[in-house]
């Protein structure tokens, strides 16, 4: 893997900005829920009031809060307030926070005592039905609390000392609630608006919401599409890598990994690998840090209820790891089924007249239908165990809100907890639940996507097995003079010799033709020459100097080759017959297209040579392409042709008028002929003959009539005896 991510390295700063991106959109959804909060338990319940203690209280309202104060606190309470103005209110001074800290929990205790012992008195008052709830005492006037405080001092003023006492050291949240409703009481008295002063609290806390919802949007907006272009970046350097990489094997390589696997490991395993990047940079920065803060503040808002956070992680793990058990292997079979579907697909494209002509569709739909069907199945496997998470999740979530329900209520009943603490628990839950699901999605991801990165990295890592030399030597100037010295080859893993102890020299102006029974060798002689193989042993020299000491870029620049099997690329005529250089001119295509006897059927099209050549010339017949494909060879100029079998689909006419043209546009080159028929090499200069990869003869076709049977045998088998005489 770690071969595959340093392509990400280029977009270290987009992916540290989409990090902070995502940290910050995390830290606003994580805020939503506590102003959220603070609307209900503040906004609505505590009628937008945030101060632990009143700001402004009148004579009435300090004689009643002090009554229900320990001789320290109620000393220390007066003197945080001034007494002044035509109104003779108490005023409180500005204090730093550990001052305000102490004196809420001083009015706190003392607001605690009074509703308490107040709704202790009224539980057999004949007003009981109307007046015994705590939510209705914040409903009286502040005349009727005034009466009702004396009442409750002068009936409990010997226990009000021990009862206090009992009270230091509680935590604030027992009396938060009173607290603020006896505020609401006090300023209604001071005269102050207090319906003014909630909407304010609520318009202030939605604004908030609003703009930090607004900059979550922007924030995911950003990611999404910061993701979006790192992945898309990642995967187009990673494709150019292991397209480059590709570009650079020899045959062996392409042999080991095959076509097919090829295609699929610099497309759909790329694709793995960049979905895992686009989900990885969302899922596994911005769920680890939803799920630890979402914990975080639940446990602050109901540190009770953290029971219920432990049950649901619990039962989500277990799950997951269950999940993931089952579906983890098939996820790693998946690469290779896709391979066998495209290797049976490529192969029945490929081959699709052979299909026809022996009528054997059926076969090859069957081979198909059951590549199709082995990957349908896994991935129905796969894809159904992943469906059976959310499922699973929605009855986890619903079963968690129902705990948090009845056990929080039982908590509000108690006074232990507020409805809006409740509600920002459960979405704090939904966090926790939902961000460990995105981290469990995002790690069955990786399994599937480290197959597809070790199989490119397979690609990227293998090295090929021609390379060029440190310090090359130059192509040799003149005139080209190849010579096979002792040369000796075989396959990697096989027990023989393809190719033993080849020696023959091919002078340039002259023809050195090569002529065998099929499998003697000769495609692979001048692949040797090519470098697409490296001779076992001996050599190959060009003027003097051995291949394998020059470039490979060099050494082919030289060479005009036509391969035995065709090739021509998508596009027109002329980008086919200008392939390796886009600045020939016309006059040199049109004479290449003419010595290749190419001339009359470009006339025939509509386009000349502008006319449409499809993907793999399949809209010429194969003579037309062969023509194509040796007058891109010509129009190269090389000092060494390579003709492998180039000619087997021309008619004998057009083969004649070809050879002759031959013989003049190749005048001072050095041409290697490999062909099928005795008639095509009959005037070559020399006939190299080779029989189960040695040498049999060499000469001219006259010598070798006389000198070997190999030859002869071939010649009698093709030619009439007036021909052969």
């Amino acid at each position: 893997m770690k071969v595959v991510l340093k392509y990400l390295k280029p977009f270290a700063l987009a992916i540290l900005l989409a990090i902070a991106l995502l940290f910050g959109q995390a830290m606003g959804e994580l805020t939503m829920p506590n102003l959220m909060s603070d609307i209900v338990n503040v906004g609505v319940q505590g009628g937008g009031i945030t101060e632990s203690f009143p700001k402004e209280l009148t004579q009435k309202g300090m004689i009643l809060l002090t009554s229900f104060m320990t001789p320290e606190d109620k000393t220390a309470f007066e003197n945080a307030y001034t007494r002044g103005g035509e109104t003779e209110h108490w005023k409180a001074l500005d204090f730093n926070q550990d001052a305000s800290l102490r004196l809420g929990e001083i009015y706190g205790r003392a607001v605690y005592v009074f509703f308490t012992k107040a709704m202790d008195m009224m539980k057999n008052a004949p007003q009981a039905q109307q007046m015994n709830a705590q939510g209705d005492l914040t409903e009286i006037e502040p005349e009727q609390m005034y009466q009702l405080g004396a009442a409750v001092y002068m009936a409990n003023q010997a226990t009000l000392q021990s009862d206090l006492e009992q009270l230091q050291g509680a935590d604030s949240a027992l009396y938060q609630q009173f607290g603020t409703a006896m505020t609401k009481l006090l300023y209604r008295d001071a005269g102050l608006n207090t319906a003014k002063l909630q909407r304010h609290y609520i318009y202030q806390i939605g604004i908030q919401m609003v703009l930090l919802a607004l900059g979550c949007g922007l924030c995911a907006v950003c990611v999404s599409l910061l993701s979006a272009r790192i992945s898309a970046g990642f995967s187009r350097n990673l494709r150019r890598a292991v397209f480059k990489k590709v570009q650079s094997f020899t045959n062996a390589e392409i042999d080991k990994f095959s076509t097919a696997s090829l295609i699929t490991r610099s497309t759909n395993d790329v694709q793995q690998v960049q979905m895992l990047i686009l989900m990885g940079i969302r899922m596994m920065v911005f769920a680890p840090v939803m799920g630890i803060g979402g914990l975080i503040m639940a446990l602050r808002k109901s540190p009770g209820l953290s029971w219920i956070i432990a049950l649901a992680v619990a039962v989500l793990i277990c799950t997951l790891v269950v999940v993931m058990l089952v579906v983890l292997p098939k996820f790693k079979a998946l690469q290779g089924l896709i391979d066998r579907l495209n290797l049976v697909s490529r192969e029945n494209l490929t081959g699709l007249m052979v299909v026809r002509a022996f009528g054997n569709e059926k076969h090859e739909e069957e081979r198909f239908r059951q590549a199709a069907h082995n990957l349908a199945k896994t991935e129905r496997f796969v894809f159904r165990s992943m469906a059976t998470l959310m499922p699973l999740m929605m009855v986890l979530i619903n079963g968690i809100s129902m705990l948090v329900v009845w056990f929080g209520g039982k908590a509000i009943e108690a006074s232990k907890l507020q409805i809006g603490d409740m509600m920002a628990f459960i979405q704090y839950a939904m966090n926790i639940i939902f961000s460990f699901m995105f981290i469990a999605m995002a790690f069955v991801m990786v399994p599937r996507a480290s197959v597809s990165a070790n199989r490119i990295k397979e690609v990227l890592e293998t090295e090929s097995t021609i390379l060029d030399p440190q310090q090359a030597l130059p192509y040799p100037a003149g005139k080209a003079k190849v010579t096979f010295d002792h040369v000796s080859f075989r396959y990697g893993g096989a027990e023989e010799d393809v190719l033993e102890d080849i020696s023959f020299t091919a002078e340039p102006g002259q023809t050195t033709a090569f002529i065998g029974a099929t499998g003697a060798g000769k495609t692979t002689l001048v692949n040797l020459l090519e470098r697409f193989y490296d001779v076992t042993a001996g050599a190959i020299y060009i003027n003097g100097v051995d291949i394998r000491k020059m470039e490979q870029a060099q050494l082919r620049k030289h060479i005009g080759f036509v391969p035995q099997r065709t090739v021509l690329f998508s596009g027109n005529i002329l980008s086919n017959i200008k392939y390796d250089n886009d600045a020939m001119d016309e006059k040199t295509v049109r004479r290449a297209l003419q010595a290749a006897q190419a001339e009359d059927f470009i006339a025939e099209q509509e386009d000349g040579l502008e006319a449409h050549v499809a993907q793999g010339g399949s809209n010429f017949s194969g003579g037309q392409k062969q023509r194509l494909s040796i007058a891109r060879a010509f129009a190269r100029k090389p000092e060494i042709f390579v003709f492998d079998d180039s000619f087997s689909a021309l008619d004998y006419k057009t083969d004649a008028a070809l050879r002759k043209a031959l013989r003049d546009y190749t005048a001072d080159a050095t041409v290697l002929l490999i062909a099928q028929r005795v008639s095509t090499i009959l005037h070559a200069d020399r006939i190299v003959v080779l029989d189960e990869g040695k040498i049999a003869g060499i000469g001219t076709h006259g010598e070798l009539l006389r000198s070997c049977e190999v030859y002869r045998e071939i010649a009698e088998s093709q030619l009439s005896k007036e021909e052969l005489a």
